[in-house]
């Protein structure tokens, strides 16, 4: 009787700390995917290779990284690793309870309650749990989320590879697709960080003719492109996407999916989405990523990757510098 109860418990927290080591695995397992995709759709844009390591490191895959650490000293030492992991889901709560301002809404209830709940599960499981063979169970926790970001930012890392650039910021003529527009130069008409949408239309009013500097008066020369405009205009290995806008479903559909390239987008540019002059509802427009998503957005948002590039018809005779 002894020795089956003893069996019986050691089962038992093997069971416990299996189940803590694959709760961990959730974790970093998915901010392993999230980092490694984010990082090559919105990161990786500086031309310093070491200042996009340090980016990725920092911004995109630190969440990863934390999991697989606390995941690794919950093994090594169960108790403290258990502590940390209920400390951390504490500090949810309390900056939940006492640290946040402004109302939530019951989404936010619900994944504060997940994060707290969530990390004190873990931390209990670590902390009576012993899984075993706990070789395999260190290798799974540092191996696993690597071969998931690994492979989740395959496609990404080939695709920033082979991006189109051919170093012009100037004013260009772009015709494809249906549309023939100027396309502003870089400079207020085509900033490389982020622009409100009042601010966005207020530049395109005074830019002058040329594009660069803002006159006093308005100039209403140029102006915000369209969500149809953008659609058709983009390009992917410079040539045209196909992109057509179905304003009945309010759907972007491409023959070659875009991507961040000349002659529309700076690819060295921390801007990922444009503001477009089509209005949704009287409070929403339209919002156009380099991918071509299409997205509404409040006429009130503002963040640093979201911008705009003004156009304008091509002048007669002007003879600028096409695609």
């Amino acid at each position: 009787m002894a020795v089956e109860a003893q069996s019986g418990r050691w089962t038992w927290r093997v069971v416990v700390g299996w189940s803590a080591v694959a709760l961990n695995l959730l974790v970093s397992g998915f901010w392993a995917f999230w980092g490694a995709i984010e990082n090559f759709h919105e990161g990786w844009w500086s031309t310093s290779l070491w200042d996009n390591l340090g980016l990725m490191l920092v911004q995109y895959l630190s969440p990863m990284l934390v999991a697989v650490l606390l995941g690794l000293l919950g093994l090594r030492w169960p108790r403290l690793g258990g502590l940390v992991y209920v400390i951390i889901g504490g500090g949810f709560g309390a900056w939940f309870l006492f640290g946040r301002t402004g109302s939530v809404s019951v989404a936010g209830y619900l994944l504060n309650s997940l994060l707290a709940g969530g990390c004190g599960l873990i931390g209990l499981l670590f902390w009576f749990g012993q899984p075993r063979p706990r070789r395999l169970a260190y290798h799974l926790t540092w191996g696993l989320p690597l071969a998931v970001a690994l492979v989740s930012g395959a496609e990404g890392a080939w695709r920033v590879a082979t991006r189109y650039d051919d170093g012009d910021r100037g004013m260009r003529t772009v015709e494809g697709n249906g549309v023939r527009l100027t396309w502003a130069p870089a400079g207020p008409g085509w900033p490389t960080s982020g622009v409100s949408l009042t601010e966005a239309k207020r530049i395109c009013r005074h830019l002058p003719d040329d594009g660069l500097g803002l006159a006093d008066e308005p100039q209403d020369i140029w102006r915000l492109p369209t969500v149809q405009e953008v659609v058709q205009s983009l390009t992917r290995h410079g040539t045209n996407a196909g992109g057509e806008w179905d304003e009945g479903s309010h759907r972007a559909t491409f023959r070659t999916w875009p991507d961040k390239e000349s002659p529309l987008w700076n690819p060295h540019s921390q801007i990922i989405y444009w503001w477009t002059a089509s209005d949704a509802d009287p409070e929403h427009v339209y919002r156009v990523a380099y991918n071509g998503y299409v997205l509404v957005v409040s006429k009130k948002m503002s963040m640093g990757s979201c911008a705009f590039r003004a156009v304008r018809r091509v002048p007669p005779n002007q003879g600028e510098k096409g695609q």
